[in-house]
């Protein structure tokens, strides 16, 4: 039976991750994140308080329950955040890694890590995987060190970047589509940069990716996300319609008349050949990933 340890787990990507294979008996799977309570608690998933940044606990927790496979789906990731809290964001996203890395080549574990298209400039964007990374934020420079320490490792290893990941979770916290359809519901305007292009990634697509990367024993970097490559504007119009929310409450603006405390790279975006012909995957676009989102909404209402 194969071992799998989910590290970020009460977040959106890593909740995806303990949905999809907690409930297969053929994995025994372990999620954990720096919270004391997990989401999951009634349905009796595994789970342990872990702080990925503490090298002792996170060589003692992979050394006990030896797995063959680590997802990392923890990051500190708000990026202004990041901005302003510059050594917490490096310890979580650079020294935590590199304590996960320490313990999967104790134990001889493959380590399966998400990044982010921060770490290019979004200046010649759509991105392929071997362009020369180019961060221009502080969170950007800490997940493309911590890409660099797995690449330099001597461990077996996947790397995956992704871009606006969206979808249904637990806890509700941060997540531009929720943001959306939350604020649109209660009749509050919202201003979205039209000069922001990316593809807007649901989150069962990436996650199912990650595990056909396990599946498959791939390595190596691979870019995931939508199919589709819209500005944040026109993704926040396109929630509006799926949800039959009003558009009419979204205001196209530019980056630059919101006030980010970190800078973003404008034009970026994924090319995604690579995962489609090495994985079997192909990208989901945005209508099919809202509809699913708003699907598990109603669904979540009524239970």
């Amino acid at each position: 039976m194969k071992r799998i340890l989910i590290c970020g787990g009460n977040g959106l990507l890593g909740q995806r991750l303990s949905l999809l294979l907690s409930t297969q008996t053929e994995f025994e799977v372990l999620s954990t994140s720096h919270h004391r309570s997990y989401v999951f608690d009634s349905r009796l998933f595994d789970y342990t308080q872990l702080d990925i940044t503490r090298k002792g606990d996170a060589k003692s927790l992979i050394s006990s329950f030896q797995p063959d496979v680590i997802f990392n789906a923890a990051a500190a990731t708000n990026v202004d955040w990041c901005e302003s809290h510059r050594d917490e964001a490096w310890k979580v996203n650079v020294v935590g890694v590199e304590n996960l890395i320490e313990g999967a080549r104790k134990v001889g574990a493959k380590f399966i890590h998400v990044s982010t298209d921060y770490v290019f400039d979004g200046k010649h964007g759509p991105y392929k995987e071997d362009d020369p990374p180019n961060p221009i934020s502080y969170y950007g420079k800490t997940k493309l060190a911590g890409e660099n320490a797995i690449r330099i490792s001597d461990i077996p290893y996947a790397l995956v970047r992704t871009i606006v990941v969206y979808g249904n979770m637990i806890g509700k916290r941060g997540n531009f589509a929720l943001w959306v359809i939350n604020n649109l519901r209660s009749g509050q305007k919202i201003r979205c940069a039209e000069d922001q292009v990316s593809n807007p990634t649901y989150v069962g697509d990436l996650a199912c990716a990650l595990i056909r990367i396990f599946e498959l024993n791939r390595g190596g970097i691979y870019h995931i996300c939508g199919a589709e490559h819209l500005s944040r504007y026109h993704f926040a119009k396109r929630i509006a319609d799926i949800f039959g929310l009003d558009g009419g409450l979204i205001q196209s603006v530019k980056t630059s008349e919101l006030n980010q405390q970190a800078p973003r790279p404008l034009v970026s975006g994924f090319l995604t050949s690579k995962a489609e012909e090495e994985l079997g995957w192909k990208p989901m676009d945005t209508t099919r990933g809202l509809t699913m989102l708003k699907q598990e909404l109603q669904a979540e209402r009524r239970n």
